[in-house]
């Protein structure tokens, strides 16, 4: 990233970083506001969010030319409708929903669910899953804002979600009904950096950005079972 942005030094450059709620940490007040505080990070992958995120308010504060937005993301999932566009992690999926899908269609024995005894209504972990349709038209809207000019400044962030919570048996529970397939899957000890529950204050990016997620779990399931079996019909490997 400090590549690309020396490269673009001197140059007008409208500039949009994917970053994560992982920066959030463990909020203390939920739905999570761009104002909450940024905490200790519970995971490497959070950490680089919230180095990167630094590196660009510097950024942006040192010189003229740069107008950045960060899209702070919640749980993207799903796939593009024509089921042509989809996730394909390399090896054992980290994510819930690959993880789900291939263990749908047969490439994964079952499931397991980290943790059941959360302090959540059914004791698994709950996030804010916002489909990657919707996330990128958020990216097309921070575009937009940034060539009108942001009157916010030259560096400004957005969350990007549903403002909804789903726990892990949630989304389970609507792959099951989306799709038609029974899931196989089991309860495993917690595990370690996870987040116990996140989701998102989205009001700032409907009212700035002119933008709202428009599709919901069911929809967000089903693409990305539409996806697993175009995969299995048509392997890439």
């Amino acid at each position: 990233m400090i590549n690309l942005l020396n490269a673009y030094r001197g140059k007008n450059v409208n500039f949009v970083f994917s970053s994560s709620c992982t920066v959030y940490g463990e909020p203390d007040v939920l739905p999570v506001t761009e104002s909450a505080p940024v905490k200790k990070a519970t995971s490497p992958y959070g950490n680089t969010k919230q180095i990167a995120e630094e590196i660009l308010q510097d950024t942006a504060s040192a010189y003229d030319n740069y107008h950045i937005i960060a899209l702070r993301y919640f749980n993207p999932v799903g796939a593009h409708p024509s089921a042509l566009i989809g996730e394909l992690p390399n090896g054992v999926p980290q994510n819930l929903l690959p993880f789900i899908t291939q263990t749908a269609i047969g490439k994964r024995e079952k499931l397991t669910v980290f943790g059941n005894d959360y302090d959540t209504p059914d004791g698994s972990c709950i996030r804010d899953y916002i489909h990657v349709v919707d996330l990128a038209k958020a990216h097309v809207a921070a575009i937009k804002l940034l060539e009108k000019g942001n009157p916010n400044g030259k560096y400004d962030v957005f969350n990007v979600g549903t403002g909804n919570g789903y726990s892990v048996l949630e989304a389970i529970a609507a792959f099951e009904k989306a799709s038609g397939q029974k899931l196989k899957y089991e309860f495993g000890p917690r595990r370690e950096g996870d987040v116990v529950k996140v989701w998102g204050d989205v009001s700032k990016s409907n009212r700035e950005l002119g933008w709202k997620a428009e599709l919901g779990i069911d929809e967000m399931m089903a693409s990305a079972w539409a996806w697993e079996k175009y995969l299995k019909e048509n392997p890439l490997d």
